[in-house]
């Protein structure tokens, strides 16, 4: 990674072991596909609630100018910016305030993720290398930094600059953050001019065996088992399942289904944009509530 020596001295020296690091990263839930999953609604009704959305349109109305640039230049929808900003920092109220190089160096000592921890702080003094102040680098005690809660080697890859400053400065410049967040999902594959997806009506006599999905993909199993096949818009309207609200998908169109709250309740055709949202946070509780989010800001 090229990290310079005076760069390592400088830093080495002023980092201690942090035993509240440890403890919480010990206390994650483990999660097992034995574990029952919770419904979505309470969820939704916390994370898309009227504080956040009014957050969100004031967030959109204070960077029109930038968001309606970036998305030209990239395809990323203004609104799927701002959520993915409200739903990380709640617009930048809160980004924590972790040192991320005593966390991380704690998190690659312990062991128990050090390969995951260790390139993170590698990365870490990279950023110090490239010109980031120290003091900028706080965040969450697992190393998410910044307005769009970067882990350090994201950072690296994908910040950019958007207010012309020269810096990608994504804990002080929300245009920053914002245009190093569309540049995250353009590299993620999002595809221009596509929803996310639309909430859907099933029919009761729906069969969901036949519709089953036996592909075990290698990341996040357990959140992608619960969505069906994929199909085409036009298979999914012969089957009976409609379009609860705005219909902006075309006939055209693949969607896989997801029912978060089981049967009987909202569903939701996801589109391949869908995935890239999980690919910034795994959960199909995230990812549905950004798009939803998105939704109620554009309104």
């Amino acid at each position: 990674m090229g990290i310079s020596s005076a760069t390592m001295d400088a830093t080495f020296a002023t980092l201690s072991f942090n035993p509240r690091v440890i403890q919480l990263d010990q206390s994650q839930p483990g999660g097992s596909f034995d574990s029952p999953i919770p419904p979505f609604e309470p969820y939704r009704r916390k994370h898309v609630d009227a504080a956040r959305i009014k957050g969100g349109q004031a967030a959109y109305r204070a960077n029109r100018a930038k968001l309606a640039q970036i998305e030209a230049e990239t395809g990323v929808p203004e609104a799927i910016m701002v959520a993915i900003f409200g739903h990380e920092t709640n617009y930048g109220s809160f980004t924590g305030d972790f040192d991320l190089l005593r966390s991380l160096a704690t998190l690659a000592y312990e062991g128990r993720r050090r390969a995951l921890f260790e390139p993170e702080f590698l990365a870490t003094l990279k950023m110090l290398d490239n010109g980031v102040p120290r003091e900028r680098l706080v965040g969450s005690w697992a190393g998410a930094t910044g307005y769009p809660q970067f882990l350090p080697s994201v950072y690296l890859r994908v910040a950019r600059d958007g207010d012309g400053d020269g810096k990608a400065d994504i804990w002080r410049s929300q245009a920053d953050a914002l245009a190093s967040i569309a540049n995250y999902f353009v590299n993620a594959g999002w595809r221009k001019g596509e929803p996310w997806g639309i909430a859907v009506s099933v029919p009761a006599s729906l069969n969901r065996a036949a519709l089953a999905n036996h592909t075990v993909p290698p990341r996040c199993p357990r959140v992608f088992e619960r969505h069906s096949k994929w199909m085409t818009m036009a298979e999914w309207r012969k089957l009976g399942v409609r379009p609860a609200g705005s219909d902006r998908l075309p006939d055209s169109s693949f969607a896989t289904l997801l029912e978060p709250d089981g049967q009987g309740n909202t569903a939701y055709l996801l589109t391949g944009n869908y995935r890239v949202i999980l690919d910034y946070n795994c959960s199909n509780f995230y990812a549905l509530s950004v798009g939803l989010l998105a939704d109620a800001v554009d309104d």
